[in-house]
């Protein structure tokens, strides 16, 4: 705290109020009007010290300051992110597309291979059945003619003869598996 004594900081309004009422008053009406110019003067001086003195009010101010400005980074931050976010969701549809191009493209060379495989086999196997044609004799080409003939106008004999060969061959391959399996205990 400053001596009531000590120096006097020049330009300030308190001391220069205090100068004019030393300086001489004419009389006691001026006196009195000096003494309340000097208190106004006082008054104001004693509130800018105290909202200067007052950390708490200016911590709060400061720190609604620091606040708004953390607020709009944020908003800026957000506003990037989302920008950045299109841009990716863009992207991954373009690249989705490029993706789903180049499979119907592979898509279309795989069913070409695939049917011309299947010219080909079609025409080896018709290669293949001509040339059976050609080297079984004709008289095993009229019996399995005939057979088939047979077959179509009377179904019901021909499926129970198959039936039968049918379980004639899986007895024969239980047995025939049976002996074998004896014989390597």
């Amino acid at each position: 705290m400053k001596d009531s004594n000590d120096p006097v900081e020049p330009g300030n309004a308190a001391d220069k109020a205090a100068g004019k009422a030393v300086g001489g008053a004419k009389g006691p009406d001026e006196l009195r009007q000096q003494i309340q110019e000097t208190r106004g003067q006082l008054g104001d001086t004693v509130e800018e010290l105290a909202a200067k003195a007052d950390v708490k009010a200016r911590a709060r101010a400061r720190g609604a300051e620091l606040k708004g400005k953390a607020s709009e980074a944020g908003h800026a931050v957000q506003d990037k992110a989302t920008e950045a976010g299109h841009v990716v969701q863009g992207k991954a549809v373009e690249a989705g597309h490029v993706v789903q191009d180049k499979a119907v493209q592979a898509g279309h060379v795989v069913q070409d291979k695939a049917v011309q495989a299947g010219h080909v086999v079609q025409s080896r196997a018709t290669q293949a059945g001509h040339a059976v044609q050609d080297n079984v004799p004709q008289p095993v080409r009229t019996a399995v003619t005939n057979a088939v003939q047979a077959g179509k106008r009377h179904p019901r004999p021909v499926l129970i003869a198959g039936a039968g060969v049918v379980v004639a061959a899986g007895l024969l391959r239980r047995r025939h598996n049976g002996h074998r399996h004896n014989g390597r205990h």
